[in-house]
């Protein structure tokens, strides 16, 4: 008799401490150290996010005492930075292990039903000119509008379709196919692929590539690793550069592409749940991706405010498959190797 005593008095001391937390833990109470600390972002970016995403998430409820959207969106984040629903996260803000889960459901789908609003390319012809000419700078790669590539983050073992989940390195994952400009902001993010995908065939049946065939994006290109085919807006680097201007060509692609491989690297020091440390993501492929997006709409947000997208210490990210391990993408398309033949002749001669 004494076990079930003790189980009953914790969850009730869990959910009595609980809702009187509630009404007492105030943002303003809490030092902005405090905050980083917890929940990784600072004081007036979490009212930004109360403002934008409190009509979502003060939906009716039948509970007696409805979380409110404050509490909930320091659960998310702290899950989101932390990558773990620990007992000191929940305690802090006052709620049990399954509310911060409920927490982090509703604030992700919030934040998912505004990624259009906060991860889109520029549509103006100015603002695609400044993308242009900002590449252009960093390395003297003309017509850059952005830099792509695919990153897996590890998920459990879904219960259908296994199989398809298994990435090279043997684990389940979801390819997440990115692009970025040059200050990391992700300007296309799609993060429902099943890791047994390589990255070219992500692409190949991504939205992404649909957009740039039917002429979408004319006059620009994307810059992408060899892993990826050659295309008419899709530049890859040359397997073997033999000339001075194959070479020349080849350094100012590595060096712009590089803008995409450090935004992964600082996506999963800043979101932790993404990067494998604390395992992976303990969710169905579909509500993963979902976390996925979120994080990525977070990224985006904290660039509109100001954050320095890599002032935050980088750790590596999940350990990706080794580039080695793909084939070198021969380019089957005539025309894109024309253009390419020409960028070298025109601008790295």
């Amino acid at each position: 008799m004494a076990i079930p005593i003790t189980v009953l008095d914790c969850d009730l001391l869990l959910y009595g401490r609980g809702h009187r937390t509630l009404d007492r833990f105030k943002l303003d109470d809490v030092s902005d150290e405090y905050l980083m600390s917890m929940y990784g972002f600072p004081r007036q970016f979490i009212y930004y996010l109360v403002e934008l995403l409190g009509a979502n998430l003060s939906r009716p409820t039948q509970r007696s005492r409805a979380i409110s959207p404050e509490t909930q969106i320091l659960a998310a984040l702290g899950f989101y930075t932390s990558g773990s629903f620990q007992t000191r996260m929940g305690d802090a803000i006052g709620i049990s292990q399954a509310s911060m889960s409920r927490c982090v459901a509703n604030v992700t789908e919030a934040l998912v039903e505004r990624a259009s609003q906060f991860i889109r390319f520029p549509a103006d012809e100015a603002s695609i000119q400044a993308l242009k000419d900002e590449f252009y700078g960093l390395a003297g790669m003309p017509g850059v509008m952005g830099v792509v590539d695919c990153i897996h983050v590890a998920i459990k073992a879904p219960n259908a379709e296994d199989l398809s989940y298994v990435n090279r390195k043997g684990l389940h994952s979801l390819n997440c196919l990115m692009v970025c400009d040059i200050r990391g902001a992700l300007m296309t993010v799609e993060t429902n692929w099943p890791g047994s995908l390589q990255d070219c065939a992500v692409l190949q049946q991504s939205s992404l590539s649909s957009q740039f065939e039917a002429g979408m994006h004319k006059d620009s290109w994307l810059l992408g690793d060899s892993s990826f085919f050659l295309r008419t807006w899709l530049m890859t680097p040359l397997h073997i550069p033999e000339t001075p201007a194959e070479y020349r060509y080849n350094m100012a692609h590595s060096a712009t592409h590089s803008v995409i491989e450090k935004t992964f690297r600082t996506l999963c020091s800043r979101f932790r749940c993404l990067d494998g440390s604390k395992g992976a993501l303990q969710y169905s492929p579909e509500k993963s991706s979902h976390i996925i997006l979120a994080c990525c709409v977070l990224h985006n947000i904290s660039l509109e405010h100001g954050m320095d997208v890599w002032s935050s210490p980088m750790t590596g990210p999940m350990e990706q498959p080794p580039e080695e391990e793909y084939e070198h993408m021969e380019s089957l398309d005539l025309e894109a190797d024309r253009i390419r033949q020409e960028l070298m002749l025109t601008h790295f001669s």
